[in-house]
């Protein structure tokens, strides 16, 4: 490729370009934390206090093992994407392995926390006075079509850090980009707790759906900017995620779903 090709192809390697291209990765780990914590703060407080006051059961185990994983989980990221923006590659890879050990256990603790969350407000609905029970139902109904989500992230999360993880060593671009891709999609749970965001919820899906998009924009407009291309990582990331924006779209609040739902998580 000639030098006049490759100026039209990417920007000129400038300090402010250089200094993006290094520090984006931890501006969006950053960015993926705050999300979190603008999420769940409020939210965990919320539901502290309606324990206290005995509005609610207690918070089961797993519940607080699982924050703890995907909490470890986005502080990893970040210090990965710190030590590469300084330069500490060697660290970068060998703190990497801790991806192998935390992944597994994320998806698994995930896959046992959805069925605990749906069973423990459904023996709730049994023994609460009528009243009581038929505000539980209507949760009952609102876990169903959040279950969509869980279940979506709960198979696309690990599937898109095996696709980074397996080509860590020979496509670093393809490995970096598809990590992050792979956290915005789990991300949907703190996003659907700021209450101030505007929601298509509970009639739609369709907003969570878009934030996930939006969350991963800026660095696919960078990458566009970048070098006037999209990376292929994008495609084969709408590729896996498209498919399942698509199914809980269409499964979403319909008596099909609201059917199956209980055989799948219920007592």
């Amino acid at each position: 490729m000639t030098t006049n090709h490759a100026q039209l192809l990417h920007l000129p390697a400038r300090p402010l370009v250089l200094a993006i291209d290094r520090w984006i990765w931890v501006f969006m780990a950053v960015f993926f934390i705050a999300i979190t914590l603008t999420g769940f703060i409020p939210d965990s407080i919320m539901k502290v206090d309606m324990v206290r006051a005995g509005a609610r059961p207690p918070l089961p185990p797993i519940l607080h093992v699982h924050a703890v994983l995907m909490g470890t989980f986005l502080l990893v990221l970040l210090a990965q994407s710190w030590l590469m923006a300084t330069g500490r590659r060697d660290r970068h890879m060998l703190l990497g392995r801790a991806a192998f050990l935390l992944v597994p256990a994320i998806v698994v603790v995930g896959f046992l926390l959805v069925p605990t969350i749906y069973q423990q407000v459904w023996h709730g609905a049994q023994a609460a006075p009528p009243p009581v029970r038929e505000q539980l139902r209507h949760t009952l109904y609102f876990l169903d079509n959040i279950a969509l989500f869980q279940i979506s992230a709960g198979i696309l999360f690990p599937i898109c850090v095996g696709l980074a993880l397996r080509v860590r060593r020979t496509d670093p671009g393809f490995h970096k980009r598809m990590m992050f891709l792979a956290v915005a999609v789990p991300l949907t749970a703190a996003v659907d707790r700021i209450h101030w965001l505007p929601t298509t919820h509970p009639a739609s899906p369709l907003s969570t759906l878009l934030y996930v998009l939006l969350l991963v924009s800026p660095l696919f407009l960078w990458d566009a900017i970048r070098h006037r291309s999209v990376h292929r990582v994008y495609l084969v990331w709408l590729g896996l995620y498209l498919p399942f924006a698509i199914a809980v779209y269409l499964l979403w609040d319909t008596p099909v779903w609201h059917a199956l739902v209980p055989r799948i998580l219920g007592p």
